[in-house]
């Protein structure tokens, strides 16, 4: 089974273009009419499509510290910081992960970028 990507909204378009080019499943918030929404309200929009959330905003990493305290079960989020992610060092890392984990692997976790 194939990862299915939500991008926050300072995540690169061009990232999305790639990775979909190459047949990864990427859905960009400003595409879901998500781009004003906050940071909780747009993870539970992840959680909702079980889509796994990629983003440069560090809040997340606070997020996803409270909903594990909760238990509160997510898809997982990628996370990188925009000084040291290109937008080609995010689709390669993005590929790669498509490409040899499943999405179970990434539930209530949080992965950095790069790898």
């Amino acid at each position: 089974m194939s990862l299915r990507f939500y991008f926050d909204v300072n995540v690169h378009g061009a990232a999305a273009t790639q990775l979909r080019s190459r047949g990864i499943d990427v859905l960009r918030a400003q595409d879901d009419g998500q781009d004003q929404a906050r940071d909780p309200d747009l993870l539970d929009r992840a959680v909702h499509l079980g889509r796994i959330l990629v983003t440069f905003d560090r809040d997340f990493l606070a997020e996803a510290r409270r909903r594990q305290t909760a238990g509160r079960i997510f898809p997982g989020i990628v996370y990188g910081h925009q000084d040291f992610v290109s937008v080609g060092q995010l689709v390669r890392d993005l590929q790669l992960m498509d490409g040899c984990m499943e999405p179970t692997e990434f539930e209530n976790l949080v992965f950095y970028l790069p790898i």
